[in-house]
């Protein structure tokens, strides 16, 4: 099979898409730019015209409303935020009208819009140019999220996003831009919903997101020189999770880590520790432990910037860590406890 960079991968996705069905448009800040989007767009509006490739003015909310209001009327449109950090100005058009359109029309109509959202880290760039809001869409009804991590999930979930007939959110991250994977050519869909086994093992799961999975499968082959056996899960949607795999390999394993390259309170990771905890709590044998950016903003320091973001010993660490740990029961009378010790 062929191999294609994570962005060419989405490049490919949106060219097939634009060709395969004419409702099927790209809107948004930089969308013509090299500078904006890297090669994700290349060769679009040489292909499809400005008309179905609409470089816009800096108007996050104007321009994502814009494209709210095309998918209620039966476009199909991928709206870009070259920067997560500014769809906070379109809050109103993706929560207040995507989100609640099909619930208020009793199911009688629908917006089926991608919110396509680029996560840009690194590179002294700082607080409000690295900021991975993915949690904050996750919390809201009616909204789904993606996360891919690979080439072949980039394209595939890029379909999937486009062919869904709801809001879905298309988080990606730059720092995937230039791995190379594995891509059919033809068209095809990553179902969203479901997670995938990137390594299987026997000894503590981590379940990542993004980036976090790439991390996560080096730390795997680290800990396996000193004969740690660990599960690697890519989550690859957020909303809706996929809870059935997630708790299938902790019972197996028996322990859980989750890797998550947004914030520590209140984030993905907690939701999904706290999923665990409500539907396996008596098959786990540690308390879960996360891997997650501090509960700061980015710094503007490279020098910081090293400290700030998880790197694979971070994930070698927490492994350690729960390997540590396991429960041991207690009996009071009529009750059941549970309290941890230190092996």
């Amino acid at each position: 099979m062929r191999k294609l960079t994570y962005s060419l991968a989405i490049n490919e996705a949106l060219h097939q898409m634009m060709a395969s069905d004419e409702s099927v448009f790209l809107i948004g800040q930089g969308v013509k730019s090299p500078w904006y989007l890297g090669n994700t767009t290349k060769g679009l509006v040489e292909r499809f015209g400005p008309e179905r490739v609409i470089d816009t003015p800096v108007s996050e909310n104007a321009v994502t409303g814009a494209a709210v209001g095309a998918a209620i009327v039966g476009m199909r449109p991928v709206v870009v935020h070259p920067r997560m950090d500014f769809m906070m100005y379109a809050m109103g058009p993706i929560i207040n009208e995507a989100a609640n359109w099909h619930y208020m029309n009793g199911g009688r109509s629908s917006a089926p819009v991608v919110i396509w959202g680029i996560i840009n880290r690194g590179g002294e760039q700082a607080a409000q140019h690295s900021q991975a809001i993915h949690a904050l869409f996750a919390h809201v009804p009616g909204l789904k999220v993606v996360m891919p991590s690979t080439p072949h999930d980039a394209k595939g979930l890029m379909i999937a996003a486009i062919m869904d007939d709801n809001p879905v959110v298309y988080v990606d991250d730059r720092w995937l831009y230039g791995i190379e994977g594995d891509v059919p050519e033809e068209i095809y869909e990553v179902p969203i919903g479901k997670a995938a086994v990137r390594r299987e093992g026997g000894d503590v799961t981590v379940a990542a997101t993004s980036y976090m999975v790439k991390l996560a499968i080096e730390a795997a082959n680290e800990l396996e020189k000193e004969c740690v056996d660990v599960e690697v899960l890519d989550l690859r949607t957020i909303k809706p999770l996929d809870k059935s795999l997630l708790i299938d390999s902790v019972k197996k394993t028996g322990r859980l880590v989750v890797g998550d390259g947004g914030w520590r309170s209140f984030g993905a990771a907690a939701e999904i520790e706290a999923v665990v905890l409500e539907e396996a709590f008596e098959d786990i044998k540690s308390p879960p432990m996360r891997v997650t950016l501090p509960d700061v903003p980015a710094p503007a320091s490279r020098t910081l910037e090293k400290a700030y973001y998880p790197q694979v010993d971070d994930i070698v660490r927490a492994v350690k860590k729960a390997l540590d740990y396991s429960w041991t029961d207690i009996y009071v009378p009529g009750v059941k406890t549970r309290s941890i010790k230190k092996d």
